[in-house]
């Protein structure tokens, strides 16, 4: 009797491990239910109105600019090189969840595929950490067209310009990737419910039934390199510009892009909250959609190239007219 139990417990514990292995082997057949806010369906029809309006601001602000920065001579400069770059990623970041979360706000079905939710979580991570980046670089630029006028052009060459810039994506994409792949590795079995309305990374591991501390840990390494520490080159910035002159602008879409994520991901443990979620879609959809009214459509300059565009737009039109 007892070697008959002993032969049902390895029978057991064999079945177990080859299921296990099964479930890692088969992961990408794992589809994921994104939670989001489905006991609120009132909120998420109302989030899904502001989300669409914000979006379609995002679009075409951040494509306007591209545009006037292409097109207008006078905006070849290094200021505007870096804007260009920061509405490219916007546009792209936005895009990579925005869509997938409009249309999961209207229906029933949240579910998303494994493959999609590893592209879309490495998508927003890469563009998030290549802002943080950004804008510290465009801290630099500022500092030194305000703090070292007569020496700008020399000190900001084009070679600098993009190679800073190359950097910025070059440092986001290897943080993403870093991320990635050990939350990939992770092994998941049978937690399929992200408590989030996207693919957040935090949330994506928190369904592995394994220790994750070495991604807790590769997480707070990367926010200290991808936070901190271009926030703290910001102030160093600040400090300087602002006892030269007293700009705002940047340091309003700073505090905004910090400020919040700094909430969400250094923040002590605690229960997801709808509140944490209402955060992260803060950052996410916000900030995106101030760069290009904060930084550029109240400038001056963007004003000037604008009317030329649509001032040649109407002469043309007009002459096109004329002919017919």
């Amino acid at each position: 009797h007892v070697v008959n139990e002993e032969g049902d417990i390895k029978s057991e514990n064999a079945y177990l491990n080859r299921s296990f292995k099964m479930e890692r082997t088969n992961w990408t057949e794992i589809e994921f239910i994104l939670q989001g806010l489905s006991e609120y369906p009132r909120a998420e029809k109302f989030l899904f109105v502001i989300c669409l309006v914000m979006y379609l601001v995002i679009l075409l602000g951040n494509s306007t600019l591209i545009i006037l920065t292409l097109l207008d001579a006078r905006l070849h400069i290094p200021m505007y090189f870096f804007l260009g770059n920061l509405s490219f990623l916007d546009i792209w970041y936005t895009s990579s969840f925005i869509p997938s979360m409009l249309i999961h706000f209207l229906s029933e079905k949240k579910s998303i595929s494994f493959t999609r939710c590893v592209v879309q979580m490495s998508v927003s991570y890469t563009m998030g950490s290549t802002e943080c980046v950004l804008l510290a670089v465009m801290a630099y630029d500022r500092y030194v067209a305000i703090c070292i006028p007569l020496r700008y052009s020399i000190i900001m060459s084009k070679a600098l310009c993009i190679q800073m810039a190359a950097l910025s994506w070059g440092l986001g994409f290897l943080n993403s990737l870093t991320e990635t792949i050990l939350a990939i590795r992770l092994p998941f079995c049978g937690k399929n419910v992200i408590n989030h309305f996207v693919c957040e990374i935090l949330a994506f591991v928190k369904l592995a039934c394994t220790d994750i501390s070495l991604n807790e840990i590769t997480i707070m390494l990367g926010n200290v390199i991808f936070l901190f520490s271009p926030l703290l080159l910001i102030c160093i910035s600040y400090v300087f510009i602002l006892s030269t002159v007293l700009r705002i602008t940047h340091v309003t879409v700073v505090t905004v892009f910090y400020g919040t994520i700094l909430f969400m991901y250094m923040k002590p443990k605690s229960k997801d909250s709808a509140f944490d979620k209402l955060i992260a879609l803060f950052y996410g959809v916000v900030t995106p959609m101030l760069n290009p009214i904060i930084y550029s459509l109240r400038n001056m300059e963007v004003h000037g190239a604008m009317r030329k565009l649509m001032t040649r737009l109407f002469w043309e039109e007009r002459m096109r007219n004329l002919h017919l």
